[in-house]
């Protein structure tokens, strides 16, 4: 008898443990279909929260934030995206994604105050496309993340984005539909906003790691260019990978011209310290060449180098660098326009992470303060706030953090403040157990993702948006188009 009734406990005891599995399993299933507005919890950061927010009286809709739909433009580019091998410079065939035919695409260059129309067609990408112009504070619907601000643009079709490139700066564009696989296996490319009357000398370096082999501008090892000696050349490092990369600067020295777009105050001279450039993120360098003949030297690890001047094969004996630039107080103070003293919203983004389920499967996920995607924060602001940020990291590994639509200044890491020339940021290289606060100014109304820019961790679930009050969206992850920005 005794024995019947612990079986009858046991088999009760397994019949409950297992529906409170199949719960858990069912409880972390994402949606098929869902929109952003519809996930987490509103974070009014202590501001006002009245406003209409999803679909109570909305005021606009995402598609009507676009860019200038009469004036002409001044520059009109096609790009097509197709899924394909393709070569690299320094050999090797890499299965991927092209933009017009090659990896990275065409550089596009323009002239600030130009009005930027680019044709997108999707020729073979089967996955559906959507271009991101990262770093470039476009109007909403010209943002190019499918499922937020548009639907993936689908095999045979395309789709037109026009904006104006009102910052001259070092910017790129990328994949945002599936954009983990996309970007990694090539679908990006360079995008130079010049300053109107700049004739400079200028080298971009769009870094890229590609099944291992890491490249700049699509070839691996030394890319040398034939320079005079004493010249200036403004070298426009982009990080296309999904984590940090040092630059270091032999052979000369250099300054830091801008960071992500932004030009700094009083850059002085630098010599025997590597510069760190932040994923998705970008820093203008200014290098002159010695008066000698001989070369400078920029590494970027895994054997590659750009090589200014000289003689080929210089970048073999270039000494490696310890130090680290130190942007925090690199140049000299200047005014930001506003007063982060005075903020209207004080929000938090806590990284961590936990074990569990994220969309039934296992193991170990990210989580914003506290909550799995999609139980996260969605960072609700009224167009004119100004908003001051708290990031903070304690996951055991580096995030760099990218803020769509927007530039922020660092006020202060671990306590520690800004104390040179202002640094404007889009993505920022939080690593683990650092804090740092950042403002900006939420004056470009719509719903902009919030992320981490390693894409792999992002399509983990790193990721909240900064919504502003009135705005909705009619595009939907998943759904028809098959959506998924990440």
């Amino acid at each position: 008898m005794r024995a019947h009734r612990r079986a009858i406990v046991a088999t009760v005891a397994t019949v409950a443990l297992l529906g409170s599995l199949a719960w858990y399993w069912q409880a972390s299933l994402l949606p098929e279909t869902y929109s952003v507005m519809d996930m987490g919890y509103a974070d009014y950061g202590g501001g006002p929260t009245e406003g209409p927010h999803a679909g109570d009286g909305v005021a606009v809709s995402v598609p009507n934030l676009t860019g200038p739909q009469n004036r002409p433009a001044d520059v009109a580019v096609t790009l097509t995206t197709r899924q394909e091998s393709f070569e690299l410079g320094s050999g090797g065939t890499v299965n991927g994604y092209t933009v017009n035919g090659t990896s990275p695409g065409p550089t596009i260059q323009v002239v600030a105050g130009d009005l930027v129309e680019v044709r997108v067609v999707n020729e073979s990408v089967s996955d559906g496309v959507a271009l991101h112009w990262h770093g470039v504070d476009v109007p909403n619907a010209e943002d190019g993340v499918a499922g937020v601000t548009q639907d993936a643009i689908g095999l045979g079709d395309e789709y037109l984005y026009r904006f104006v490139a009102e910052r001259a700066g070092s910017y790129w564009y990328h994949s945002h539909q599936v954009s983990h696989e996309q970007v990694r296996s090539g679908l990006f490319g360079a995008l130079v906003i010049r300053s109107r009357g700049d004739v400079g000398q200028d080298v971009v370096a769009a870094v890229h790691t590609y099944d291992g082999i890491r490249t700049i501008n699509g070839t691996a090892g030394e890319t040398h260019i034939a320079v005079q000696p004493d010249s200036r050349h403004r070298v426009r490092v982009i990080n296309t990978d999904n984590g940090p990369l040092r630059a270091e600067i032999t052979g000369a020295a250099y300054r830091v011209l801008a960071v992500d777009g932004y030009s700094l105050h009083d850059p002085t001279s630098v010599e025997g310290q590597a510069v760190v450039v932040t994923a998705g993120g970008r820093v203008d360098l200014e290098v002159t060449t010695p008066a000698d003949g001989s070369a400078a030297v920029m590494a970027v690890g895994g054997g590659t180098s750009l090589v200014l001047g000289g003689e080929a094969g210089a970048a073999s004996g270039a000494p490696e660098l310890t130090e680290v630039l130190d942007l925090l107080s690199y140049g000299s103070p200047a005014p930001i326009g506003f007063d982060p003293d005075e903020a209207d919203r004080h929000f938090e983004y806590r990284i961590g992470d936990r074990i569990g389920l994220f969309d039934g499967r296992p193991g170990r996920w990210w989580t914003i303060n506290g909550q799995q995607w999609p139980d996260v924060p969605m960072y609700m602001v009224a167009e004119g706030d100004i908003v001051r940020m708290t990031l903070s990291n304690d996951s055991g590994e580096v995030h760099p953090m990218h803020l769509h639509g927007h530039h922020a200044v660092v006020l202060s890491r671990n306590g520690e403040p800004a104390t040179g020339s202002p640094w404007w940021v889009d993505s920022l290289n939080v690593e683990d157990g650092e804090t740092y606060e950042i403002a900006f100014v939420a004056d470009n109304p719509g719903i902009w993702m919030v992320h981490c820019h390693n894409l792999p961790h992002a399509a983990e679930g790193l990721v909240a948006h900064l919504m502003y009050t009135g705005v909705s969206t009619p595009f939907v992850v998943g759904g028809d188009a098959d959506n998924a920005p990440e």
